[in-house]
């Protein structure tokens, strides 16, 4: 038997590098109570802000088993985005909107699940088991259990790091009702270094190996519904879409490789933000179509350029901004209040909102004038 485990084994590592993972490790189908533990923490302190489905699912994610009881090991899998340059040089560009790494190529959803179904249908036919796989999209918490079956650590940022390939890595599980020898868990090596927590421009770490949701520009720009608050407008820069900068500052990354997989190259330059202003929904959606940027939505997404038009100084820009005075979103009039503002002395700004705003009253502009 324990042969048989031993062929399996070589067969799912073979398998899982044709298929384009970085990486293959196990582990049982369980977490420490601590996990489940310091989540609910995270959801009773707030910090998972808009994202109702943390409380609503928090006991399904305390343990792999909660969610599927048959499940007795979990394969993890990696897979490497790491970009060609330092992502922290576009900060620079403040003409420009810069975007995550992970989301300037195809969704990784849609790369990594297809070939995790594959490799996971041929594994139940070797091994005769059942199999279920998740890639980001169930309560499964699956930093933590990569953690647990070596593939890396949890750093101070809370993301996984590994020391083949730094921060830029994606995961993906597949669950199993076999029983599977366990890989050891890796040792966290950060050690005394904070570069990560360092670099946050909204101090989103209230500790070390703590995140508060809230302050956080990656959840600010794609996962918040609401208006971003004003506190954290000039601190978001140029970034429409996520952030790098806790993970792009690791050490680490100096063993990490660009990705290996096309579909996760992005763009070699982010898009003008004038041109970003003019985008319809319709366009919106062409110019992202495949991409994981869809997901913010038009309206939250021109949000977002907004916020960079104000932090661009470029009064060239007041135009595209002023003619957004009149959209039909309340996130988009409200910001774009914010940006002319910004560009603009408060005479000319509010001349120039008097003439454009079609709603006399309207409670999203006059709160931007507060």
């Amino acid at each position: 038997m324990a042969g048989d485990g031993n062929r399996l084994r070589r067969w799912l590592k073979d398998a899982a590098a044709k298929a384009g993972f970085a990486g293959v490790y196990v582990t049982d189908a369980t977490l420490p109570p601590e996990t489940g533990a310091r989540l609910n923490d995270f959801v009773a302190d707030g910090r998972q802000g808009d994202m109702a489905w943390l409380a609503e699912t928090a006991p399904r994610r305390a343990s792999p088993a909660a969610m599927w009881p048959e499940a007795r090991s979990a394969i993890v899998l990696t897979m490497n985005y790491g970009p060609d340059h330092d992502p922290m040089d576009n900060l620079a560009a403040r003409d420009r909107g810069n975007v995550s790494v992970y989301a300037r190529g195809r969704d990784y959803h849609d790369v990594i699940k297809g070939r995790l179904k594959q490799l996971a249908g041929q594994f139940a036919a070797k091994s005769g088991s059942n199999v279920k796989v998740f890639v980001d999209t169930a309560p499964l918490m699956e930093k933590p259990l990569a953690a647990k079956a070596g593939a890396g650590w949890q750093g101070k940022h809370t993301n996984l790091v590994s020391r083949e390939n730094g921060s830029w890595l994606f995961l993906g599980t597949i669950l199993t009702s076999a029983e599977l020898a366990a890989d050891s868990a890796e040792t966290d090596h950060c050690g005394t270094c904070r570069k990560c927590l360092d670099a946050c421009p909204t101090d989103a770490f209230p500790a070390p190996y703590q995140l508060d949701a809230r302050r956080c520009i990656s959840y600010l720009t794609i996962e918040h519904k609401g208006q971003i608050p004003a506190e954290f407008r000039a601190a978001i820069g140029n970034r429409i879409f996520g952030c790098d900068d806790c993970l792009a500052v690791c050490p680490w990354n100096k063993y990490a490789e660009r990705a290996a997989e096309a579909k996760f190259h992005g763009p070699g330059e982010m898009p003008p933000l004038a041109s970003l202003l003019a985008l319809d929904d319709a366009a919106f959606r062409k110019m992202f179509a495949g991409g994981p940027v869809r997901r913010a939505g038009h309206h939250r997404f021109i949000r977002n350029v907004l916020v960079a038009v104000g932090n661009s100084g470029d009064a060239g820009l007041v135009p595209a901004a002023a003619a957004l005075l009149g959209h039909d979103s309340p996130l988009v009039r409200g910001m774009a209040v914010w940006a002319l503002r910004r560009l603009l002395d408060e005479d000319d700004c509010q001349a120039l909102c008097s003439r454009h705003a079609p709603h006399e009253g309207d409670a999203t502009v006059l709160a931007e004038w507060g």
